[in-house]
């Protein structure tokens, strides 16, 4: 199974205000976060942490990456610090990737991509960075805006303080779920309905890693 989740920021005060988080404190916020993670990823289940994990020590931070299970990919945000050998407890750390969850082509990025790789053809998109700030709202704006002019886009934002998110990673299906699009009937340049085009496939066997990520060469 493969997990979702953005902008833990594990240790951090000012996050509780700033997102309005329901914790008394930062170590508390922490221990519900490891509990959630732990409470359904097993050993071998997969999680992309799309950005800002930890604001914290990098003693502090390795010993809280270890308490995670599954195998743990980072997708960088600007406050992920890993120089160090925080480093070595990532089994991938990217800017930006490209998977296949099932049949679903997936773009990971810690910022949001209102355009992005087939995104007329059922591709998702998958963000962090803005929180549930006017950000992510503008973001949403613009969504619903392409949508109207008939442009498809399935951009979610996995920040753990989502409502749907809850402080715990999520599956691409319970994402989708939360997050429905509507029957989008697409605009040609000249004002023309196009129709609804088929779902192309996602990557091919040639172009993935064995967790489904796009290999250095595809």
């Amino acid at each position: 199974m493969i997990y979702y989740i953005a902008d833990m920021h594990m240790g951090h005060k000012n996050v509780l205000r700033f997102d309005s988080r329901p914790f008394p404190d930062a170590d508390e916020m922490s221990a519900v976060l490891v509990r959630n993670w732990n409470d359904r990823v097993t050993a071998e289940d997969t999680v992309f942490v799309l950005g800002d994990a930890f604001w914290k020590s990098e003693n502090d931070s390795v010993n809280l990456l270890q308490q995670l299970n599954g195998h743990k990919h980072l997708i960088r945000g600007n406050h992920d610090r890993v120089h160090g050998r925080l480093r070595n407890y990532w089994e991938s750390i990217e800017h930006y990737t490209e998977l296949n969850d099932g049949n679903t082509l997936v773009i990971l990025c810690h910022y949001p991509i209102l355009f992005y790789r087939n995104q007329h053809y059922g591709a998702v998109m998958l963000y962090g960075h803005v929180h549930n700030s006017r950000e992510s709202e503008l973001v949403e704006k613009w969504k619903r805006e392409q949508w109207d002019m008939g442009i498809p886009g399935r951009l979610i934002n996995v920040g753990c303080m989502m409502d749907y998110m809850d402080y715990t990673p999520r599956t691409l299906a319970e994402l989708l779920e939360a997050n429905p699009m509507p029957d989008i009937t697409r605009i040609r340049k000249d004002g023309t309905p196009a129709g609804r085009p088929e779902t192309v496939p996602a990557l091919d066997d040639s172009e993935v890693n064995q967790d489904g990520r796009k290999t250095d060469s595809a």
